[in-house]
C-alpha cells in the first residue's frame, strides 16, 4: 500500500474529525472501558494551533485518510480546541522538549506503518527547527508504537476531565 504525507490544511477537518472520532472510539476499546473512552473523547483531538503552524500532517492512500498526526513547538502536551489548559507558549528547542500531538490512525489503516510514518516525519521536523528532545502522552492503545520508536516512560498519569479517568502516560525520546 501507498501512503502520501503532507501538511493538514483546515480544509483537511471535514475528513480528520470523524477519522479521530473513529480512531478514538474503535483503537481504545480493547484498552479501556466503555466510560473511559467516551471520556478518551472528551479529552483528546485535534488543536487547529497544530495546522496554523504547518506541524500537522495527513497520510493518505490514494483519496483516503489513513491517518493524521503532528509536532508542537508549543507548550501543551495534549488536547484538542475544545480542551482546557491549553497554551501556546513557545518551547526553547535549547532547553525543552517539542510536543508529538494528536496522533490517529484511521481504523481501516492499522499495523501497515501510518503511524510510524507520520512520527518520524515529526521528528525529523522537530530536529530540522533545533530541538534535542520530544515528548508526549501516550494512550495505552499508542503506546506500544512510541516504545517500539524509542520512546521511554516517564510518568504514568490519569485524566478525568472528561468524566471516568483515563489513564496515559508522559514518554520522552532523545534524538541524539
Amino acid at each position: 500500500m501507498r501512503f502520501t504525507i503532507s501538511p493538514a490544511t483546515h480544509a483537511d477537518l471535514p475528513a480528520l474529525r470523524p477519522l479521530i472520532s473513529s480512531a478514538t472510539a474503535e483503537l481504545l476499546r480493547p484498552f479501556l472501558t466503555p466510560d473511559q473512552v467516551a471520556s478518551s473523547q472528551a479529552i483528546m483531538g485535534l488543536d487547529t494551533q497544530l495546522i496554523d503552524d504547518g506541524t500537522y500532517y495527513v497520510v493518505r492512500s490514494g483519496d483516503a485518510y489513513a491517518g493524521c498526526g503532528g509536532w508542537s513547538r508549543r507548550a501543551t502536551m495534549y488536547g484538542g480546541d475544545h480542551s482546557a489548559g491549553r497554551d501556546a507558549a513557545l518551547l526553547d528547542p535549547a532547553t525543552e522538549p517539542a510536543r508529538i500531538r494528536a496522533m490517529y490512525t484511521h481504523p481501516s489503516f492499522t499495523r501497515r506503518g501510518v503511524g510510524r510514518l507520520i512520527l518520524t516525519h515529526c521528528e525529523q521536523a522537530a530536529a530540522a527547527e533545533g530541538f534535542t528532545t520530544l515528548s508526549l502522552v501516550a494512550t495505552l492503545a499508542g503506546r506500544p508504537l512510541y516504545e517500539a520508536a524509542g520512546y521511554q516512560p516517564v510518568e504514568h498519569l490519569t485524566d478525568a476531565s472528561g468524566g471516568a479517568p483515563v489513564p496515559l502516560v508522559r514518554m520522552r525520546k532523545s534524538l541524539r
